[in-house]
């Protein structure tokens, strides 16, 4: 089982694209795993045969451990099942599990063979195609035989774990009349429900998402809320919307720019004994997938021109809900965005995510009634940002002028698209 993100601890065998006996090449495709952040395709480095699978489809293992046995011929394919079935394949468990350990994807490392020359088979992450960000949850094998077979996808539930689709059941539509058996199938899957009074275990994400908060709860922060009119925000995304431009990226280009200003507000604390000020202004927003939630990072948002960065943002969306995001992509954020205001929440407060300065929640815009400079009273449109922070490092103050900062951007927005 590699490591297929810094954070992983263990990961879920989603599918096995080969089955035991078949002939593998190296850098083939053997087995889909879900880290706690997005599914992804494990290669094998290795030439030889899937002699024995040792964690079904399903299953949950150790980041290190055996979740297969490869063998280097097929006289061998027998001693690795009597192996695996005698319960004696945690010796290959002790083995190096790579160097994918001590980075966010795996990386190749020879593993010494057993006297049978049967081998834990080494691993590398690669993620599958983007499907243009729409989610086709099947695995690689499946995709290809439904690409033969010219089995349509998108009408059909799997058997697989979270409903993937696996070769089987691409092979039951084909041998099945094709769009009748789709169309069962769908039809079986049209009345989802939950079972009242059941237990559910944690999916990987969730319990990735689990551990960070409790995490989070040893760190002693402190809130500061902010008001801002959105007159003129509102006026220039009206605008720029039909070139492609988005709210969240407005909203990240206009808090980098303000971090650029405020660096201690962009900084973080790890060890409780020193901090840094981060090089980079990496603005993260949360969004909220099945079953889960992600960040995905806009990276150097300070520096990146508005459209680019808007078609950046489409695109970390788009492989966000696909399970699709590289490690860099979801785990180098310096400040974090959440926005609840597209449902109409006009104020929350978020939770700091371990390793980071401050979080901004961000509030829906809604006309308020105000006292104009002359003494009149008036209609403008305003929104609620709660800034969450890390007291070890950044203070009241520091917090009263960056928000102070982002006010100004906000309400004059001409610099948010040079």
């Amino acid at each position: 089982m590699p490591a297929l993100s810094s954070t992983m601890t263990e990961g879920k065998i989603v599918s096995w694209v080969k089955s035991e006996g078949d002939k593998l090449n190296k850098g083939e495709s053997v087995v889909v795993v879900e880290s706690d952040k997005a599914d992804m395709d494990v290669e094998t480095f290795y030439d030889g045969y899937l002699a024995a699978i040792m964690v079904e489809e399903g299953g949950v293992a150790p980041v290190g451990s055996a979740i297969a046995l490869l063998a280097e011929t097929e006289d061998e394919i027998a001693d690795a099942k009597a192996k695996a079935s005698g319960g004696s394949g945690g010796g290959d468990s002790k083995a190096p599990p790579t160097a994918a350990i001590e980075a966010p994807v795996a990386v190749e490392k020879k593993i010494a063979a057993p006297p049978v020359s049967v081998k834990a088979v080494a691993a590398s992450a690669v993620h599958p195609a983007s499907e243009g960000g729409k989610r086709i949850v099947a695995s690689p094998y499946a995709k290809k035989l439904a690409k033969e077979l010219k089995v349509e996808l998108a009408g059909l539930v799997g058997s697989g774990p979270m409903g993937r689709i696996v070769a089987k059941d691409v092979e039951a539509v084909a041998a099945g009349g094709g769009v009748q058996a789709a169309v069962a199938v769908k039809e079986v899957a049209a009345a989802p429900g939950v079972e009242l009074g059941s237990v559910v275990p944690f999916t990987t994400m969730q319990g990735a998402v689990s551990r960070n908060m409790v995490e989070s709860l040893t760190v002693p922060t402190f809130r500061v809320g902010y008001t801002i009119t959105t007159d003129a925000l509102d006026a220039l995304y009206k605008k720029i919307k039909s070139k492609g431009v988005t709210m969240t990226a407005l909203l990240a280009k206009a808090t980098a720019l303000a971090l650029a200003k405020h660096p201690v507000v962009n900084s973080s604390c790890r060890d409780g004994n020193s901090f840094v000020y981060n090089s980079s202004i990496n603005v993260a927003v949360a969004v909220a997938i099945d079953g889960g939630l992600i960040t995905p990072v806009l990276q150097n948002a300070d520096k990146v021109d508005i459209y680019s960065l808007s078609r950046k943002w489409k695109e970390l969306v788009d492989k966000a809900r696909a399970k699709q995001l590289q490690p860099q992509e979801y785990n180098t954020g310096t400040f974090t965005l959440s926005n609840l205001g597209m449902f109409g929440v006009d104020r929350f407060d978020a939770i700091l995510p371990p390793g980071t300065g401050a979080i901004m929640a961000v509030g829906a815009s809604q006309p308020s009634v105000v006292a104009t400079k002359d003494g009149r009273i008036g209609m403008k449109n305003q929104m609620q940002v709660n800034v969450t922070a890390d007291h070890r490092v950044i203070y009241g103050a520091d917090l009263a002028q960056f928000l102070q900062t982002l006010a100004s951007i906000i309400e004059d927005p001409k610099d948010l698209t040079f």
